[in-house]
């Protein structure tokens, strides 16, 4: 009775190779546009902190002068308020006495399509839905 040699299979071909390449590209595909937006939503949450923290302020110095306070600086200096709260710059817009408005605005480009964020005298919070989130 003649043996034949057991051929060995060492290695992958090419078909599987292409299928695990595959495969990696779908996985890529639905997992980084996911942790982009996982990631902007994070630095967002730390401008939300920043606005927070100017309205508190502006109550702090109403409490004290009467009035709210039109300089952003003073806040800074007086209530540690920051200017800058990681990839957004704080400032205040449309400022009175009696009313002012809180801007988070982006100030690098990977915030940039994400917006503004608004607070104002009321508490009112816009764009509702990055509030929300």
């Amino acid at each position: 009775m003649k043996r034949f040699p057991m051929k060995s299979n060492r290695g992958i071909t090419l078909i599987e190779l292409l299928i695990v390449i595959v495969i990696i590209g779908i996985l890529a595909a639905v997992a980084i546009p996911a942790y982009t937006n996982y990631m902007q939503r994070a630095r967002r949450a730390d401008a939300k902190t920043a606005l927070e923290q100017l309205r508190a302020s502006q109550e702090m110095f109403r409490a004290e002068k009467g009035s709210y306070s039109i300089n952003l600086v003073e806040l800074i200096n007086t209530f540690g308020v920051p200017g800058v709260s990681g990839d957004y710059a704080i400032l205040l817009v449309n400022t009175g006495a009696a009313a002012y408005l809180g801007e988070a605005q982006p100030n690098t480009a990977r915030q940039l399509s994400d917006g503004s964020l608004f607070i104002n005298q009321d508490g009112v919070k816009t764009p509702a839905d990055k509030w929300a989130k």
